[in-house]
């Protein structure tokens, strides 16, 4: 019975990797075909529209979980398309923040819009299910957080 469940739960993960897997794919060529971005040049414009205000390129690095090098190719092109400007800091001149321009955030929340849509149309097999699926992935996530935690105390 044991190994039962655990081909169950195996096959659900299973499912559930190919599916995001195939909904972050029909993303990505839908930004690609549609405005021209890739979805980590989305995702960096999303972080700054959420915070609205400047962001230093460390504090997009951690904000997005990559590296500094990816945070300064991703900025430098949208920086070319003119959605985004930099400014030194006026405390520390070696260090520069990063913002949407007026015409970055026009053109973003466009995108944001459309992206909003995908994503309605994309997980339209949970509709009416929201709550509820929102409850277990919120559960797998602190299951996966109690684990991370448990871990660094095991590596301190």
């Amino acid at each position: 019975m044991e190994n039962s469940g655990n081909k169950q739960t195996l096959r659900l993960w299973l499912r559930w990797l190919n599916c995001t897997t195939r909904i972050e794919n029909e993303i990505r060529r839908r930004l690609r075909e549609q405005f021209q971005v890739t979805l980590p040049q989305f995702d960096l414009l999303s972080a700054l529209e959420r915070t609205d205000e400047p962001m230093t390129m460390s504090e997009l690095s951690q904000y997005l979980l990559v590296s500094n090098g990816n945070v300064t190719g991703v900025v430098r092109r949208l920086q070319e398309k003119g959605w985004l400007e930099m400014k030194h800091l006026h405390r520390d001149r070696r260090k520069m923040t990063v913002s949407l321009t007026k015409k970055g955030r026009k053109v973003f929340l466009e995108m944001a819009g459309e992206h909003q849509n995908w994503i309605n149309s994309l997980m339209s097999g949970v509709h009416g299910q929201e709550e509820a699926f929102g409850e277990t992935l919120k559960n797998i996530r602190s299951d996966l957080d109690n684990l991370n935690q448990t871990l660094a105390k095991e590596d301190s």
